[in-house]
């Protein structure tokens, strides 16, 4: 069973206690020993995926750096490639591809038959995969220096905070900082570490995994509840992921600047975009940045015709959407991600690489945008394409019935919540906006963090909405 919030947050102050004591080097030990125990919680076996991983990308990045031979670096990181690959489309897209093709052969008439096995996905394999492939590929194209410690690579790969749901790794950012010494946090950075794990279990407990029980009934009475209803639990969603990743992503960047790694940005107030390009400059920008820099880009990106620029952004995000999941409901979500990119690039939008915070001539548009995100959100949530039409057919048809007060009012407090604090983060272009409020406002707000952690940790416990990819 993975970790839950309320138990991570006893797991990181036990290795705390013994890091600051150590070495460098056997920081790095303690750090590696604490990934693997924390991904064994889970299931120990698929320990041996990761090992297999970092062996081969680790091997790779070594000959990569002694070999002049440009076919046998081409050999070289093909190698790493299909090894990652192969890893990640056996345990996540097997059965999706074999049920993929039985269908369409039924369609055509014929009967096929296929091997089925029971595959269990392993928590978190698309994030530390990635971490692999970004790196070979950055030592392939000579972008950075191998590793020369086996040990610092190791610790790249399987570090803990950021294991099963990101930020997605790079190493160019983060390998120097296992390689090299660290410098005990100063008084600052711990108070602003210990805000940010705060605001994450504020996130994911009380708004998160409040809104999760409504969403989860809404979505699998789809086919009956009120147009009323049906919206509040896209709304819900969309306030339940949002909560439950940023607020991860928040855990891990303050967990790992306890232990004196910094970890870079997901998510800088999406819901305040303006329109759908600057959601995903905005949204999983670990991501985001990744499908660019390895998928966009050597596809070709924007060199070319204007239609090989939209055929790359249509790939980008197709394979973007499939990387959620192994269901042609992320495939279709991202394809009208894809649409909506396209043609925002064919209409010139630009985004600022730091985005201003909305003034009130951007309200429609941000409330356009927000809507039209949520809809695209009903995909992800479904679980079926069927469950997804469905759902958007009740909201179209305005089909009569009651709503679920309770939810509405949960759903209105959470966005109230979320909305506040990206607006203040935004305004400051800070993460720990927060902490210069006056004391007695601060004061307020962590007591209120306090209270409704306490308040909302005694149901079920919910995983991470991101375990699952």
């Amino acid at each position: 069973m993975v970790f839950n919030s309320i138990q991570y947050a006893v797991f990181l102050p036990a290795v705390l206690v013994l890091y600051w004591r150590l070495s460098h080097r056997r920081q790095n030990a303690l750090l590696l020993v604490a990934s693997y125990l924390f991904y064994s919680a889970w299931d120990y076996r698929f320990c041996a995926l990761m090992v297999l991983s970092t062996v081969v990308d680790y091997t790779v990045g070594r000959l990569l750096a002694t070999t002049h031979d440009e076919r046998r670096r081409k050999l070289l990181f093909a190698t790493s490639l299909a090894v990652n690959l192969a890893v990640l489309g056996f345990f996540k897209y097997f059965n999706f591809f074999i049920d993929s093709a039985t269908e369409a052969l039924g369609w055509l008439g014929f009967q096929g038959d296929f091997p089925t096995l029971r595959i269990l996905l392993p928590v978190g394999i698309s994030f530390y995969t990635f971490h692999g492939i970004s790196y070979t590929f950055d030592v392939y194209r000579r972008e950075i220096e191998p590793a020369n410690d086996p040990l610092d690579f190791a610790v790249f790969v399987a570090f803990f905070p950021q294991l099963v749901a990101g930020p997605i790794g790079r190493a160019h950012l983060q390998l120097p900082q296992f390689e090299r010494p660290r410098n005990r946090p100063e008084s600052g950075q711990v108070r602003s570490a210990a805000f940010l794990i705060l605001l994450g279990l504020f996130k994911k407990v009380a708004i998160a995994d409040a809104l999760a029980p409504f969403v989860d009934q809404i979505f699998s009475g789809g086919s009956t509840r009120s147009w009323i209803d049906l919206l509040v639990g896209a709304y819900a969603f969309a306030f339940q992921i949002y909560g439950d990743f940023s607020g991860y992503s928040d855990i891990a960047r303050g967990s790992s600047r306890l232990l004196g790694i910094e970890l870079p940005d997901n998510f800088a107030q999406p819901y305040l975009s303006r329109n759908v390009t600057e959601f995903w400059r905005t949204w999983h920008i670990s991501l985001s940045t990744w499908l660019r820099d390895y998928l966009y880009v050597a596809l070709g990106g924007n060199r070319g015709s204007r239609a090989r620029t939209y055929r790359n952004l249509m790939l980008t995000m197709l394979i973007g959407g499939l990387w959620h999941g192994a269901a042609w409901t992320f495939v279709i979500w991202g394809a009208l991600h894809g649409m909506l990119l396209v043609a925002e690039r064919a209409r010139g939008v630009r985004v600022p690489r730091c985005p201003e915070p909305p003034s009130r001539t951007d309200a429609l548009r941000v409330f356009a945008t927000f809507n039209v995100v949520c809809l695209t959100w009903v995909f992800f949530r479904s679980e079926t394409l069927g469950q997804a039409l469905s759902y958007l057919a009740g909201i179209v048809t305005l089909r009569p019935g009651g709503i679920d007060n309770s939810a509405l009012v949960l759903l209105l407090l959470g966005g109230l919540a979320l909305l506040t604090l990206d607006l203040a983060q935004r305004r400051r272009d800070e993460d720990t906006a927060p902490m210069r409020w006056p004391t007695l406002v601060r004061g307020a707000l962590y007591g209120t963090f306090v209270v409704a952690i306490v308040l909302f940790s005694g149901g079920q416990s919910v995983p991470f909405i991101y375990f699952q990819f």
